[in-house]
């Protein structure tokens, strides 16, 4: 064992009574609170920003394909569909590409991104607008319409009374999901019979509905406006043919691929009426709020690590002042001031130790129990969850635990410069 270890070591102090003893508690106590509000904040944080994306994603899919005049609204603008290009758009796999410049500037050049995954699955749909009557209540609505072959596994998450929309072939289905928003303020049941009124080129139309389930996303933008429907008795209310719809949902392996394979669809495989635009270009106010998040935990990981590094510098100079006759003695015995100051750096980076493991532990404790009980509740209405969210961010934690104890030791190589300045002389004579 290397001396400087060796001294750090039996001076540590740690379990002992005296001021020193008690200065390193504090220390220790100081660093395992940073520790565990910083990885808490960055596994609640995570949570946010994955558990409320996939809402979205599973409402929404990743990209959508309308046509250009309908591409900043919900309108119903019809366009015939393509099944060469929807089976292009399906196919294609892990993408490398390019954007290509821009009339407005055609010197810049955009950057090549690699895709992490590729195209799941592409479902048509028609969005249209209408009015939900049930005896004297009314209730303004948008109906999305789904294809009898689109997947619905995601729908089944956010399920919470009754059953998905039977889809039989031969015709339209009458059945509905409505959100428990819409169920609530309506006072719809599960197998409840609802008219819907469509205003179709001036003239009413009117179709009757069974209520087959009733879901809740907890977003309120959806639950407040949306139910769903068989596509089919849409392009029938609008006077559609069977080939017309007014989008296409496109599907990702990885949502972190949505910007390459917007750029990719838009530009090399749509035709010119047509536009691609992704979830966070459409629903830009959740993804903004999402990005505050990061700041928010940038912010506090800051400050944490402040609090732990003002906490180490203060507790170092007490114990460099406390051993200032160890420090005089050791000097006039030879020992270099490099030597000295690591002697008190080891002994700082048994604190922090301390402190981190502690502190990983009881982040560890509460995220577990949080994850399995969700005792801490939200408002759903204002943070789109019921509960505080918890995902384990296990590079995020990692990096948090090396950056800072890497931080903190740098910083506290400058207060132990004091050592430089102490005089054996002096230090051995005083009483």
């Amino acid at each position: 064992m290397r001396v400087e270890r060796f001294i750090a070591k039996r001076i540590g102090g740690i379990g002992n009574r005296s001021f020193s003893g008690m200065i390193a508690k504090i220390a220790i106590a100081a660093v395992a609170l940073s520790m565990m509000v910083m990885i808490i904040t960055t596994n609640v944080i995570t949570g946010f920003k994955n558990q409320i994306s996939n809402k979205v994603f599973d409402f929404w899919g990743h990209i959508h394909v309308s046509s250009g005049l309908a591409s900043d609204s919900f309108e119903a603008v019809p366009f015939d569909y393509d099944q060469h290009l929807v089976d292009t758009i399906a196919s294609a796999d892990r993408i490398t590409y390019q954007r290509p410049p821009t009339i407005a500037d055609p010197e810049l050049l955009m950057p090549t991104r690699t895709s992490q995954g590729g195209v799941t699955r592409v479902d048509p749909f028609i969005i249209t607008s209408g009015i939900l009557s049930d005896n004297d209540l009314f209730e303004a609505i948008l109906l999305k319409g789904s294809a009898p072959d689109s997947n619905q596994e995601e729908l089944t998450n956010f399920l919470v009374a009754g059953q998905l929309i039977d889809y039989p072939q031969d015709k339209a289905s009458r059945d509905i999901l409505v959100s428990s928003m819409i169920a609530r303020r309506m006072r719809l049941n599960v197998d409840d019979r609802l008219i819907i009124n469509f205003i179709v080129d001036g003239d009413p139309i009117k179709r009757a509905f069974r209520v087959s389930g009733i879901y809740k996303t907890g977003l309120g933008e959806y639950d407040r406006r949306f139910v769903i429907v068989d596509m089919r008795i849409l392009q029938d209310v609008l006077g559609w043919t069977t080939n017309q719809i007014s989008g296409l949902e496109i599907h990702l392996d990885e949502w972190q691929d949505m910007d390459v394979f917007t750029e990719y669809i838009y530009f090399e495989l749509l035709p010119g009426r047509l536009y691609a635009e992704s979830a966070r270009q459409k629903f830009y106010q959740i993804f903004e709020w999402l990005e505050l998040q990061n700041i928010n935990e940038r912010v506090l990981i800051i400050l944490m690590v402040l609090v732990a590094m003002i906490n180490m510098i203060t507790a170092l100079m007490i114990f460099v002042l406390e051993r200032t006759k160890m420090i005089g003695i050791l000097k006039a015995l030879g020992t270099k001031n490099w030597t000295i100051r690591q002697i008190f750096l080891y002994h700082a980076l048994r604190i922090i130790a301390y402190g981190m493991i502690i502190g990983n532990a009881l982040a560890l404790l509460f995220c577990y129990v949080q994850m399995q009980t969700g005792i801490l509740k939200l408002s759903e209405a204002d943070y789109y969850l019921d509960r505080v969210p918890i995902e384990f961010n296990w590079m995020s934690m990692l990096l948090i635990n090396a950056g800072t104890i890497v931080i903190v030791l740098l910083f506290l190589i400058v207060p132990t410069r004091i050592i430089s300045g102490i005089s054996p002389v002096k230090t051995i004579q005083f009483k």
